[in-house]
């Protein structure tokens, strides 16, 4: 699942690993943790699938001319050795084009409505989409936790008999109820916000 992050992360500019990694962990630290184990693997994937490229550095250091004298080339050695990097250069990475359709397809794909941590992935990268497809995102995980909350609370009418449930499993179910009618009401002012900016139909109009 790191592709989507990492591709969405260097639609916006090209990046090294470190400033990637440092930027999944700020953008994402709550959803899903990071690894540098886990980070260059996926960059290497990236890469043979064509989804990124290293980009290469423009030139180097200027060339230091010979001198002909031993004093000479004996100070542009001692010269050459400081500006010779003492490690190797970080590798960046950008984003191809067809990277940007990779990415594309991820943010729209549609299996994983019910999935939480594939949907906040989503939900921090969309604005790499189309409203219209933007909406479409927004309006699958309302539909699916109007299906949720239909399911959670049937589930409560049917164990509401005497002994039906104990105290602690019907306070669990309760507690799922309640979250998933906050997380409906979240997705909702989503939903009309994204009208609003869009201009959509459905958006209330400004008296």
């Amino acid at each position: 699942m790191l592709e989507l992050p990492i591709l969405g992360l260097l639609h916006e500019e090209p990046m090294h690993g470190y400033e990637l990694k440092k930027r999944l962990d700020e953008t994402l630290g709550a959803v899903t943790g990071v690894s540098y184990g886990s980070l260059y693997p996926a960059l290497r994937r990236l890469e043979r699938a064509g989804d990124i490229e290293v980009v290469e550095p423009e030139g180097g250091p200027s060339p230091i001319p010979m001198t002909g004298s031993i004093g000479g080339e004996t100070a542009a050695a001692r010269v050459r050795r400081v500006l010779t990097p003492s490690r190797r250069k970080r590798k960046e990475y950008r984003i191809t084009d067809r990277g940007a359709d990779v990415l594309e397809g991820l943010l729209k794909a549609s299996e994983d409505a019910g999935d939480e941590r594939a949907f906040a992935l989503k939900l921090a990268f969309c604005r790499h989409l189309a409203p219209e497809d933007r909406m479409a995102l927004f309006e699958r995980r309302r539909d699916w936790l109007t299906q949720k909350l239909a399911r959670v609370r049937g589930a409560l009418g049917a164990g509401a008999g005497p002994g039906r449930r104990d105290l602690y499993t019907r306070s669990l179910m309760e507690h799922d109820d309640e979250a998933t009618e906050r997380d409906l009401a979240w997705i909702e002012r989503l939903i009309a916000e994204e009208r609003q900016i869009s201009g959509q139909p459905g958006a209330e109009q400004p008296a």
